[in-house]
């Protein structure tokens, strides 16, 4: 009898072994397979936030033109194309004092600008003065297109800026162009000057397209990595068909999502699944159904990498018709848009989609990644309730293809820069995109806005960035 029970316990060892052992072997698969579908994606590494407290590395210098190194000056022009006589101002642009005094001496300035022949044009500014007596001294006016005390007009500046944040042509190419087509000689310090001057006007603009976007019917939003003196940042992205709203920011976070849209966003909001965005409780919501079927087809990529005995055939039934549902509703929504189907069968259709949902949702799943989609799309607090939200709304899509092709410049855009080094570049790089493509949305060409932005006051620089339907 003894034999007989040293038998039956070592029969039960032996299945719990095997048990473990198929148990093991599954894990091992799926590793596998996790590890063959992450060397077919593109990562790259992170450079660490250091610490508030760390001391710079010993030896490294401060950044700029090495000690002793000569500045640099604009040449005098030999010669000037043309003179304009400028009034003395009767309003003193300083104090507003009207108390103002003719002086008979002349303020020349000289200003050189680019004309539509390949060479710059002088012009001299010849100020009448007036002695403001608020001030105790003379004051002069600026005239039309002149920017004071600037060397360089408003035309080249602009064509400068346009040339880095429209073409996204590196500075020293921006200076070589100007040098070769213009004969205009400036160094790449300048056109960076000519970015934050752009910046520091365009400010008041960039903060009321963030009030106009923040109550918009409709809106778009993503984000993309970006680096800001080697440190891992986030470049933000919201906007829609007629605006357009970027935000390099440190954190991928709630807050961030809150600075672009708010905290009560009253339209629709169509991201992907990323849940910061709820922080900004928009009206209603859509989720990306090309995220969706694109992640149906990695788990079924995923599954098939196993060996076929841990294949889950449940689990590959359910993201291919997952991904037939989801491509048939987009083809439906392409019908309502095209006007081809009314309003009220695209809501029947949408509730029978639904239903189609649950049926397809209903199954046994074992794959782990198939299961995790299927709790997050049965969830009424994730995906649920907003997969299929455009067939309520004529006119939105049901993919953030808007958002992904308004980040795509950016990332080529990074790709020549290689990021920002300060959080002034960061705020350049947020406010001068942002301004330039609503322009280009809203039917102006980006270089005319920008020459009103560097030669006019804010009032008419916006009147020159939305139409006259805005």
């Amino acid at each position: 009898m003894d034999h007989w029970k040293a038998r039956d316990e070592l029969n039960e060892l032996l299945e719990q072994m095997r048990g473990y052992t198929q148990e093991l072997e599954a894990q091992n698969a799926e590793l596998k397979a996790k590890l063959t579908a992450l060397h077919r994606r593109q990562f790259k590494a992170n450079r660490k936030q250091p610490p508030a407290s760390a001391s710079p590395p010993p030896g490294r210098r401060k950044r700029g033109a090495p000690m002793g190194h000569p500045g640099w000056q604009r040449p005098k022009p030999a010669h000037i194309d043309q003179t304009r006589i400028v009034a003395a101002p009767k309003v003193c642009p300083h104090c507003k004092g009207t108390d103002l005094t003719p002086i008979a001496e002349i303020k020349e300035h000289l200003q050189e600008d680019i004309i539509l022949a390949p060479r710059p044009q002088v012009t001299c500014f010849k100020h009448h003065q007036a002695f403001c007596a608020d001030c105790r001294r003379p004051v002069i006016q600026a005239a039309e297109s002149e920017m004071l005390h600037c060397p360089i007009g408003p035309k080249t500046k602009a064509l400068a800026v346009f040339l880095r944040y429209g073409m996204r042509v590196p500075y020293r190419k921006v200076e070589e162009l100007f040098g070769v087509l213009f004969g205009m000689r400036f160094v790449p310090a300048s056109a960076m000057g000519f970015d934050r001057t752009a910046t520091r006007k365009g400010q008041p603009l960039y903060e009321d397209l963030k009030e106009k976007l923040r109550v918009a019917l409709t809106a778009n939003a993503d984000e993309t990595s970006w680096r800001q003196d080697g440190i891992g940042h986030y470049l933000w992205y919201a906007g829609n068909e007629e605006l357009a709203l970027y935000h390099i920011d440190r954190h991928r976070s709630a807050e961030a999502a809150q600075l672009l849209l708010g905290e009560d966003f009253p339209g629709v909001l169509t991201t992907d699944g990323y849940a910061a965005y709820n922080a900004v409780n928009a009206n209603d919501r859509q989720s990306c159904l090309a995220h969706l079927i694109r992640h149906c087809k990695e788990i079924r990529q995923e599954i098939q990498l196993k060996a076929p005995r841990f294949q889950d055939s449940q689990s590959l039934q359910f993201v291919d018709e997952l991904r037939c549902l989801f491509k048939n509703a987009c083809a439906l929504g392409g019908k309502l848009r095209a006007g081809k189907i009314s309003p009220a069968t695209a809501l029947r259709r949408r509730r029978s989609y639904y239903r189609k949902l649950e049926t397809i949702c209903s199954r046994p799943l074992r794959d782990e990644k198939a299961l995790v989609l299927q709790r997050r799309l049965t969830d009424e607090d994730k995906d649920k309730p907003r997969l299929f939200t455009f067939l309520k709304y004529p006119n939105l899509q049901p993919t953030n293809n808007q958002a992904e092709r308004s980040l795509r410049g950016m990332v080529i855009f990074r790709k020549i820069c290689m990021g920002t080094r300060s959080s002034g570049g960061s705020n350049t790089h947020s406010v001068l995109p942002s301004l330039l493509l609503t322009a280009q949305r809203q039917g102006r060409h980006p270089l005319g806005f920008l020459e009103t932005l560097f030669g006019a006051k804010t009032q008419t620089a916006q009147a020159a960035l939305y139409n006259d339907s805005s």
